[in-house]
């Protein structure tokens, strides 16, 4: 069946009436086992909790039916043909009609009968209600020992360092949020990535977020699941690093820029000897290498700063506050062009003193031009870097 088909037939679950408060979103792609049972429990919760409610069904190109039994269970389905949990997720949440929206899978591992606390928690004032199964209860079967004991684990301790916040599982498939935070939230990403770009924009944004413990069952379908946990591991490490730069750019830049130019201060006169170790010229070369990777790998981190801070306008940094306020071109030009001059200074004294040796050799004087080729290179990367940096800044 074509698309354009699929959705005419979707269109039939859609509701009229008043505007639901609560909108439940499920992605699916063949479910046709579990769909109906998801859907019937999270109708109940509806009238248990006494709110007004929808089930939204994002269908990823199911080829059973799907369609049909989430329809005939209440649902209004939607139809998303990009592939990707992520892509379903973003269609079912942007078509839900609801403040609160509810997601989770639609495998039966969740259950849709006990989402009340993710609402209530919303409405105490919580921008995000993330699950927890590690505070929860994961079923015997539930959950791969890979997955349980090293891949969430370790991918959820990463994404808390790289991210500053307390979330202990980045990867529970159920949580709740308001329709406003998830729009400012402004995710992307198509993939299983997208349970941690949720997390890690919120973050960004300075949301309240919160987490209740969960419990997690085997699920009830009788085909292998759509998670690959390699590729989607590895998708979701990515992402981390990506939207990380603190991690992956500044910190490493900055030590490596420290170790590059102590050891050419060290050995600026020339060799040296620590602990009967011979430091000499490749030293010299090794800490111009370290200075002049580490200061670009540390702009490059400043220009994901800014890039970031345009792309989510609540986001805080201190980094990008600090350039705001104190930064501009001309300081980053006058900050070039005095590297630059320092060090052809230097290099003229140098050059001057060949000449005058009658083109003598210069041994003595190599660790000093070492020093100021690499102050040179530093000053025009600051130079040019500056013009880039005004301009993701907006600065006149």
């Amino acid at each position: 069946m074509s698309v354009a088909s699929l959705e005419m037939t979707a269109a039939r679950g859609v509701g009229t009436g008043e505007r639901p408060q609560v909108s439940a979103v499920m992605p699916c792609l063949n479910e046709e086992k579990t769909i109906g049972i998801c859907v019937t429990k999270a109708i109940q919760s509806f009238k248990a909790m006494g709110v007004s409610g929808e089930v939204v069904v994002a269908d990823n190109g199911s080829s059973d039916r799907s369609i049909e039994v989430a329809i005939s269970s209440g649902a209004r389905v939607v139809v998303e043909p990009t592939k990707g949990y992520g892509a379903a997720l973003r269609r079912g949440i942007s078509e839900a009609r609801g403040e609160i929206i509810v997601m989770g899978d639609a495998d039966d591992s969740y259950d849709w009968s006990a989402i009340e606390p993710f609402v209530r928690k919303v409405q105490d004032g919580h921008d995000l209600v993330m699950g927890n199964r590690f505070k929860g209860t994961t079923v015997p079967g539930a959950m791969p020992p890979l997955h349980r004991y090293l891949g969430n684990p370790v991918l959820s301790a990463i994404a808390r360092a790289a991210f500053r916040t307390h979330i202990g599982d980045f990867h529970c498939g159920m949580r709740a949020f308001t329709a406003a935070a998830f729009r400012s939230m402004k995710t992307c990403t198509t993939g299983m990535e997208f349970a941690t770009e949720m997390v890690a924009n919120a973050c960004h944004q300075g949301l309240k977020v919160a987490e209740i413990p969960t419990t997690l069952y085997p699920d009830k379908r009788d085909r292998a699941p759509h998670l690959r946990s390699f590729r989607d591991g590895w998708r979701h490490l990515r992402f981390i690093m990506t939207y990380a730069p603190d991690h992956l750019f500044l910190l490493p830049g900055a030590l490596l820029v420290f170790l590059g130019l102590a050891l050419q201060l060290l050995l600026v006169a020339g060799p040296v000897r620590v602990g009967g170790l011979y430091l000499g010229i490749h030293f010299v070369a090794l800490g111009a290498l370290l200075a002049l990777v580490g200061f670009n790998v540390f702009n490059l981190g400043v220009f994901a700063k800014a890039i970031l801070s345009r792309k989510y306008e609540g986001m805080r940094s201190r980094t990008v506050e600090w350039l705001r306020s104190r930064y501009s071109l001309e300081m980053g030009l006058v900050c070039g062009g005095s590297l630059i001059i320092a060090g052809l200074v230097v290099d003229g004294l140098i050059l001057g003193h060949w000449l005058g040796s009658g083109g003598a050799a210069m041994d003595s004087t190599i660790n000093l031009a070492f020093v100021a080729t690499t102050v040179v290179v530093l000053g025009f990367n600051v130079l040019f870097n500056a013009f880039l940096l005004n301009l993701l800044l907006d600065q006149e």
